[in-house]
């Protein structure tokens, strides 16, 4: 399904988000903080654009994605930043090292992967200790206003969009129900603690429509 949309992946997600991606992947590579001469691991890199944001600072980023026809689009999208490695990668089967990445990132991605929480057991097993983890993922928005504006938005709206600009409407019609059931900003938190992270915590974006995780690898681990 991502082989299929990967051309056409990073427009059409600019016009669905309403232009709303850019600032999302803004202060995802905020919470992220990368540096210069760290290593750092983006999970679901897709066409690298989350990548291509993180390489700005000098860091070396490694794109990972399960799909390879994402990791083609972006290696070709992504060729004249020489700070960017493009890998094909299960997220539940990471083939790195233990301790290996000074961050982990993943955006909008982990509620595509059959098992989230075996990936998450992964992030922290190739953080080094004092790592960080930053999630960027669609949540829960507290308001009930704003739950009931979204999901007329998904049913009436989105559909229309997604005829305009998509080539693959039954791929966006997954990405409504994998929202749908993806769980809220608190279930994340505990899955993220009982991977073994501490300092979590969240901050919603677009009233909650998205939502920032973080977390610590600790230092003992």
């Amino acid at each position: 399904m991502f082989d299929e949309v990967a051309a056409g992946y990073d427009r059409t997600n600019a016009v669905l988000s309403m232009g709303s991606a850019a600032l999302w992947r803004t202060a995802t590579t905020r919470a992220v903080a990368p540096r210069p001469a760290e290593r750092i691991l983006d999970v679901a890199a897709g066409t690298g654009t989350s990548s291509a944001s993180l390489a700005r600072s000098g860091a070396t980023i490694i794109a990972a994605d399960f799909s390879p026809g994402m990791v083609e689009v972006g290696r070709a999208r992504q060729a004249g930043i020489p700070n960017i490695e493009f890998v094909q990668a299960d997220a539940t089967a990471l083939p790195f090292a233990n301790d290996e990445f000074d961050a982990v990132t993943i955006s909008f991605g982990l509620r595509n992967v059959v098992e989230p929480r075996k990936a998450l057991a992964e992030f922290y097993r190739v953080t080094r200790p004092g790592g960080r983890i930053v999630i960027c993922e669609f949540s829960t928005p507290p308001a009930t206003l704003v739950r009931f504006g979204y999901s007329a938005y998904q049913r009436y709206v989105m559909p229309s969009l997604v005829r305009l600009t998509s080539s693959n409407d039954s791929a966006y019609d997954y990405l409504n129900e994998s929202i749908r059931d993806w769980p809220d900003q608190r279930s994340l938190a505990v899955w993220l603690r009982d991977a073994g992270y501490v300092a979590v915590g969240h901050r919603n974006l677009s009233f909650g429509i998205v939502a920032l995780h973080r977390g610590i690898k600790s230092s003992a681990s």
